[in-house]
Formats: C-alpha cells, sequence, structure tokens
C-alpha cells in the first residue's frame, strides 16, 4: 500500500499544478492605452513621405568631416555600398576612371571596404588641389554668378565635374558652367560647399593610393 501512496502522490501533485497553474488570466487595458484602428502617426492619410526627408546629414560645422560627410550625403545619402544608376561607386560615387588614376583596379574591393574607400576620396582632393592651386589662388575671394568663391566650394565641384571643368567655369567667369547627368552644376556645388575649412587637406602632384 505505501508503494502504491509513494507512486500516486507526485501524480496529483503534477495534476493540481497543471489544473491551477495555466488558467487564463484576464488582462484589462486601460482605455488611453487601446488602438481601435489605424492612427494618422502610423498611416498618414494626407502626406507623402519622402526618403530624403527622413534623414539628415550628420551636421559637424565647417571642418573637414563637416565637408566631407556633406558631399557624401549629396552623392550617395551616406552609403558605402552603392551603385547608381551610372556605374558610380560607394558613399562619394566615383567612376572606374578615377579610381585607376588614383591606383585603385578592383571596383569590387573599392565598393566593399569603407577604409579604403575614405582614403580615394582624402587622395582624389589632394590630386584636384594641386592641379587647381592657381584658380585656387586666383579667385578665392572674388564673386562669380552672384557667390562668392571658396577653396571648399571649388574642390567640391571638382568632385563632380572634375578639375578640367572647373577651370573653364572660372577662368570664363561663369559662362562655362557644366552640369552632370543628374542636373547638378558646377555653379551649384561651389554654393552648396563653400566655406569650408580645408586646410587638412594637402596639395599633391598625381597621389596614389
Amino acid at each position: 500500500m505505501r508503494k502504491w501512496t509513494s507512486f500516486l502522490f507526485p501524480v496529483i501533485m503534477i495534476f493540481i499544478l497543471v489544473s491551477f497553474g495555466f488558467r487564463p488570466v484576464k488582462s484589462v487595458v486601460p482605455e488611453a492605452l487601446r488602438v481601435n484602428g489605424p492612427t494618422e502617426v502610423l498611416f498618414p492619410k494626407h502626406k507623402t513621405i519622402l526618403k530624403s526627408s527622413m534623414v539628415a546629414p550628420p551636421f559637424l560645422g565647417t571642418s573637414y568631416n563637416g565637408f566631407k560627410e556633406a558631399l557624401a550625403f549629396k552623392e550617395s545619402q551616406g552609403n558605402y555600398f552603392t551603385t547608381n544608376a551610372l556605374g558610380y561607386l560607394g558613399k562619394y560615387q566615383f567612376g572606374i576612371g578615377t579610381l585607376e588614376l588614383l591606383g585603385v583596379y578592383n571596383a569590387t574591393l573599392f565598393l566593399n571596404d569603407p577604409i579604403l574607400q575614405e582614403r580615394v576620396f582624402h587622395t582624389n582632393l589632394s590630386r584636384n588641389k594641386w592641379i587647381l592651386r592657381r584658380d585656387i589662388k586666383r579667385f578665392v575671394g572674388k564673386v562669380i554668378n552672384g557667390q562668392e568663391i571658396t577653396e571648399s566650394g571649388i574642390l567640391a565641384a571638382a568632385h563632380l565635374a572634375g578639375a578640367g571643368n572647373v577651370k573653364k567655369y572660372l577662368r570664363s567667369y561663369g559662362q562655362l558652367n557644366v552640369n552632370d547627368d543628374f542636373g547638378s552644376s558646377v555653379s551649384y556645388y561651389i554654393k552648396k560647399f563653400s566655406g569650408y575649412d580645408m586646410s587638412h587637406v594637402p596639395s599633391r602632384r598625381n597621389p596614389r593610393i
């Protein structure tokens, strides 16, 4: 008898625990926290939310970092791993020809290496600063098409259109104003990226990675 009792006792305890331990508990949601349908916050009916309006470039002032991050945001919204419809690569949207000029021959490697992209960007700035050194000295502080010319504006425009086209723009006093395939012009970049401190960038002849 004692043998059966020692066997039944744990079975009965398990039955009791199962019976009372898993009873459904009724919870009451306060009226203020109830959601009875879609809200304007989750499902706006009369507003169009653009991707560009949801993200803002980091504000780093007029420092060199501020310049490169603002330029990167304009080029790719700061995305290291993007390729645009024309085949330009990475955070700063470099073409294959420019990469090869700087000593980078593997586009896949470049696209997947953020550190390399930053090195290429800085190296290309140094190259453009050397090519445009005389124009920087001659035109910085002058006003062309209503915009004061700055070193950062010149270097940003060179990133867009190449140093040669920036020379043409400056030396024609704004008459030769090249646009890229998306409608951005030399004058637009000179205006948008004016006033940054570019003293951090050395002027180097034919630099390579």
